[in-house]
């Protein structure tokens, strides 16, 4: 099979393209906002939030990027079975039986706990554990408690245990609300206090990081060895409206798109799907698109006026949204055929990730990140 009947077999029903030059763009203006001593961790957990790891990783590393977040085992090995160079940290937990692939594999290990720490000091490896701190400063999910400071300096000093970073997380650094805000505050400020006792001690301790995308944004002023880099890497906001305090030139990096794969009249108050919960008003052209819930397109954007792109002109979604399919009113598109492609997601403000999150009552992140495994990639670069 070649190159091309690979590609027309991918577009042959529904597809996600991943627009690498954009991702490129996207890196060079978050650097712009960075200090010379901080870089930029990609954060590629949950498949690069939908974008596909393996290409979205290639990438990175060809532009320099060398540090890197996952949220699992399995992730930070498949990365390294497709030869991404550099720093990989796990941020999630590893069972105790398979931290012998953490340093098989040249891993970083988040540890998650006290009792976590204590289990992996009485382990043997063939080399130190290679480890970041993860420090509890106001989430409460995982993470040692700031206050704990004898005992995060005593992980310093285990045999089988190097510590290579230590950092928290911010948990409404993405809010404006001025009592989000103060709570932010004193989360770096713990975080920060904590670090002044460690080094006051004369502990090397490694990497410092706190801010994820909206902590860069929001709280530029503070400076750190790392900003942890996950959806606005992809130049996508986590929600529609939102307000930054820097605001940046981001390209969104994935478009979704399908097939029309029949186009038909219908008369007035004929009924369209499932259940019959929509009702043409007035005799109507119709078209299924070869998508749906099975591909993640959320079921619950049925009757929710939300708009598809076909030939640079808008139709809207109608009736229940299929397994596999869905139906949308296409009456003002003119020209419209069989096999035309449609954008359900794109770089359009009537088709942006933001609207379809927020019109079925979700975040970005989880709209990207549960894109189904039907969809195959189209990679767009240079």
């Amino acid at each position: 099979m070649t190159k091309d009947d690979n590609e027309n077999l991918i577009k042959n029903r529904a597809w996600i393209e991943i627009n690498l030059n954009n991702l490129e763009h996207n890196i060079n203006e978050i650097k712009k906002i960075l200090t010379d001593k901080t870089e930029i961790m990609a954060v590629i957990k949950a498949n690069a939030y939908g974008h596909g790891i393996i290409p979205i990783s290639k990438k990175l590393n060809e532009i320099g990027i060398t540090d890197f977040a996952v949220a699992t085992l399995d992730e930070a090995i498949t990365l390294r079975k497709n030869n991404i160079s550099g720093n990989i940290l796990i941020l999630g937990y590893t069972s105790i039986e398979n931290l012998k692939y953490v340093s098989e594999y040249d891993l970083i290990q988040t540890i998650v706990d006290e009792e976590y720490a204590e289990k992996i000091s009485n382990l043997s490896f063939a080399r130190k554990l290679k480890t970041h701190i993860k420090i509890n400063t106001g989430m409460n999910r995982i993470g040692i408690d700031y206050k704990n400071t004898q005992f995060i300096e005593k992980i310093y000093n285990y045999d089988n245990i190097e510590v290579l970073g230590i950092f928290s997380h911010l948990c409404v650094s993405d809010s404006q609300d001025e009592s989000d805000i103060e709570f932010t505050r004193n989360q770096i400020n713990k975080f920060n206090n904590l670090i002044n006792k460690l080094e006051n001690k004369g502990i090397n301790i490694g990497k410092k990081h706190i801010q994820a995308s909206y902590g860069l944004l929001n709280y530029n002023e503070f400076s750190y060895d790392y900003v942890r880099m996950g959806i606005v890497m992809f130049g996508i906001n986590i929600e529609k409206n939102i307000s930054t305090k820097l605001s940046l030139n981001l390209k969104p990096v994935l478009s979704l798109k399908a097939r029309v794969t029949s186009v038909k009249e219908i008369d007035k108050d004929s009924y369209v799907g499932y259940g019959r919960k929509y009702k043409a008003n007035k005799n109507t052209k119709l078209a299924s698109i070869s998508i749906g819930y099975a591909d993640g397109y959320p079921r619950n954007l049925s009757e929710k006026d939300v708009n598809i792109l076909i030939n640079n002109q808008y139709g809207t979604i109608v009736g229940r949204i299929c397994m596999d399919q869905l139906m949308a009113d296409v009456s003002n598109i003119d020209n419209i055929k069989q096999d035309d492609i449609a954008t359900l997601i794109g770089n359009d403000d009537n088709i942006s990730m933001e609207k379809l999150a927020f019109s079925s009552k979700t975040i970005t992140n989880e709209l990207t990140s549960r894109l189904g495994e039907r969809l195959k990639y189209i990679i767009i670069d240079k």
